[in-house]
């Protein structure tokens, strides 16, 4: 009987170790969790804080994405302002101011397409006698050439710009009726 009595306190010890292990083991695994949901909570909180900062960031690119192209073109606007005192002086002839004038102009034309080109638009180059394209030229008017085919260029009255490959506006040319 004794030996059965201290078997059975074996089996409670056993028991109570078993029982204290997995109350142990069920600690460790509530503060794993713990730990889990701290980090998903700074993670998150991380990943919320990068996606406002990312849409202010988007935000304010789009507020100010003309700023250089608008610093490229005052040169430009310099250039008119120029022109246009250049021209004011009381001591010049008209033929001089004429002269003044022209230049101002050039210089500025200039400058305007060194910004575009620098901001990535060009003109769409076309050649008289050229074939009429309808996505780059706008035909304004139809003329009558013997020495053209129907649909060539026969005057460039507008040039045309491309952004990239968009275009900005096409050219706007007059095209040949051709003979008939």
């Amino acid at each position: 009987m004794a030996e059965k009595k201290r078997a059975q306190e074996q089996e409670k010890v056993q028991e109570d170790q078993k029982m204290q292990n997995e109350q142990n083991e069920c600690e460790e695994v509530e503060k794993k969790l713990q730990e889990c949901e701290e980090k998903y909570l700074r993670v998150h909180a991380d990943f919320e804080n990068t996606k406002k900062r990312l849409e202010r960031e988007k935000i304010q690119a789009i507020e100010y994405s003309l700023e250089k192209f608008a610093q490229d073109l005052l040169p430009a606007l310099d250039s008119l302002d120029m022109a246009l005192a250049a021209v004011s002086h009381d001591n010049l002839n008209a033929e001089e101011a004429v002269k003044e004038l022209k230049k101002g102009i050039e210089l500025t034309i200039d400058q305007f397409i060194k910004a575009f080109n620098k901001n990535g638009i060009e003109v769409i180059e076309i050649e008289e006698g050229g074939e009429f394209n309808p996505h780059l030229h706008e035909a304004i008017l139809q003329v009558d050439d013997a020495e053209k085919k129907a649909g060539q260029i026969v005057q460039v009255i507008q040039k045309g710009y491309k952004y990239k490959e968009r275009i900005l506006r096409p050219a706007k040319v007059s095209v040949a009726k051709g003979n008939e």
